[in-house]
């Protein structure tokens, strides 16, 4: 008799046992099973469960148990409606992206495209089940800040249940969500292990891609010991899929045990005169079938566009660095007993004299120039993503820096850029180009007059002093050939001026929706409320 029956591996994952008499046919059959392995001292085969599996036995004569076909009806995405204590709304393809990963017992892959909510979906699925704590995060340093202020935004905790691991000598931990980035994450290992977490989730996981990395065997000697893994990632696996193997592995070690036939028949393996090249990919339907049959969600904006607005903005805290933090608070201080020494002046008086402009532009200064690092490193981990992003700044100096760091796939309009034909040949190239991943622009140069829609998404390093100059330049992507919703991020120096004017920025945008009958916020008003709230 030939059976398929319902088993578990030593973590708990469901399989398949499968059973029948020697036969070739039947033999090759299953071989064609993803994840199928030989027991030679049982005599028996097994895979881990998926509809494809099912369906491939079912076909070849292969009796289903009953508690096999209950498996895989647990399988089927549950409707999210309502998360308690959630405090904002999800878009619905987020409620399904954390049925999917509640069907998957916790234990899946959110692979959705650059700016769709990937943490979001993470976190409502955290907020829907309070008893797993402690919950590690495991993220590029880039995006720690941007952790913390999302778990706040999202889930009903306080602040102190949210804990930033940093440096290399560990202390104890405390948190309910310690958030770690890669680079230290070997570090802290036993302290995080101590804490005996129920998940761990891990943003941008393609940072394991390597076998030989630190981070990957202090990743898998955490996730090891856990009942829930969480990865995520826009890296398309249908593109590379090396690159998220390991990821693979960690959720579920069954789905593709063996590294040589999954490198062989996915990612194109062949000699190339020096060694083994991995880096392609092959039979990618079927990869895409078999995750997204087992352990992986992922959509398209495209995919999603009737869910969203057509735009999407978020603030992005950047840490400075410690010589920039010393610096800008410096500035800052004297900055206030200036204003101390001057306050007895009208504020819009003070708001016209010329140095009170220069004081403040000093401070975003210092502020740009303090962030840049993180910045870069924010910019470099969105590009892995594939996708094509416009970056605006206003300064000489961070243009300078963005195109020191990504000259060899970026193209820049500023100031020194003044012949008509010089910014339509950048602009031709960002647009047709699929090397070129990044325009650099300076606002007030290229904030206006261009068509930039062969990017979705808008990053702002520095910020104009109107809403009506922010809105100009975000639609340099948000045009009538714009397709998808448009991502808009502000990338901020953490509790500096830089929140403060986007804050206000932001307030005024909403009451005057951008412009208003032709009336905008004008640079004088803001600088005065500017000094007012110091």
């Amino acid at each position: 008799m030939k059976t398929a029956k319902l088993a578990h591996y030593r973590d708990g994952t469901p399989g398949i046992i499968i059973r029948f008499p020697f036969d070739p046919e039947d033999i090759t059959i299953v071989k064609r099973i993803p994840g199928r392995k030989y027991h030679a001292n049982e005599k028996v085969w097994s895979c881990p469960v998926s509809k494809k599996a099912v369906h491939t036995l079912e076909s070849a004569g292969f009796l289903i148990s009953k508690k096999l076909r209950q498996q895989l009806r647990q399988l089927t995405v549950p409707e999210i409606i309502d998360i308690p204590g959630l405090k904002q709304a999800l878009f619905p393809y987020q409620a399904a992206g954390v049925g999917f990963v509640q069907s998957r017992k916790g234990r899946a892959l959110i692979a959705d495209e650059m700016g769709l909510g990937k943490t979001i979906q993470a976190i409502a699925w955290l907020q829907l089940n309070p008893d797993l704590r402690p919950a590690v995060i495991v993220c590029p340093a880039s995006v720690k800040l941007n952790w913390v202020r999302e778990i706040l935004a999202w889930m009903d905790v306080d602040h102190d249940s949210v804990e930033l691991v940093s440096g290399t000598t560990p202390y104890i931990l405390s948190g309910e969500f310690p958030i770690i980035n890669y680079d230290i994450l070997d570090s802290w290992i036993p302290d995080l292990i101590k804490l005996k977490p129920q998940v761990v989730i891990a943003d941008e996981v393609q940072y394991i891609k390597s076998n030989k990395a630190k981070r990957t065997k202090a990743l898998r000697k955490l996730v090891k010991r856990t009942p829930h893994f969480i990865a995520l990632s826009g890296t398309p696996i249908v593109n590379r899929p090396i690159e998220l193997y390991n990821a693979i592995r960690l959720i579920n070690p069954e789905l593709f045990p063996n590294w040589l036939e999954f490198t062989q028949r996915y990612c194109n393996r062949h000699h190339n005169g020096f060694g083994w090249d991995i880096s392609g990919a092959s039979n990618t339907k079927e990869l895409h079938e078999i995750l997204t049959d087992s352990i992986m969600i992922r959509r398209t904006k495209a995919q999603v566009l009737t869910d969203l607005p057509p735009k999407i903005r978020s603030f992005f805290p950047l840490q400075m660095s410690l010589e920039g933090e010393t610096n800008y608070w410096e500035a800052e201080n004297n900055f206030l007993r200036w204003l101390e020494q001057n306050k007895n002046k009208k504020a819009a008086e003070r708001a016209s004299q010329a140095e009170t402009i220069t004081k403040i532009e000093v401070l975003k200064q210092i502020a740009v120039s303090a962030k840049m690092d993180a910045a870069i490193n924010w910019i470099t981990d969105f590009l892995e993503s594939g996708e094509k992003l416009v970056v605006f700044a206003t300064h000489k100096f961070a243009i300078s820096a963005l195109m020191e760091a990504f000259g060899k796939v970026a193209v820049k309009i500023d100031g020194s850029v003044l012949s008509a034909a010089k910014r339509q040949e950048a602009v031709d190239k960002f647009q047709g180009d699929p090397k070129t991943k990044l325009f650099v622009g300076q606002i007030e140069a290229a904030g206006v007059g261009i068509n930039l829609t062969a990017a979705s998404n808008v990053a702002f390093l520095e910020l104009p002093w109107t809403p009506g100059a922010l809105s100009q330049a975000e639609d340099r992507c948000h045009r009538i050939k714009q397709k998808n919703t448009v991502n808009i991020y502000y990338l901020l120096a953490e509790n500096t001026i830089e929140e403060k004017i986007a804050g206000m920025l932001d307030d005024k945008r909403r009451v005057l929706d951008s412009v208003l009958d032709g009336v905008q916020t004008d640079e004088k008003s803001l600088i005065v409320e500017l000094i007012q709230n110091f």
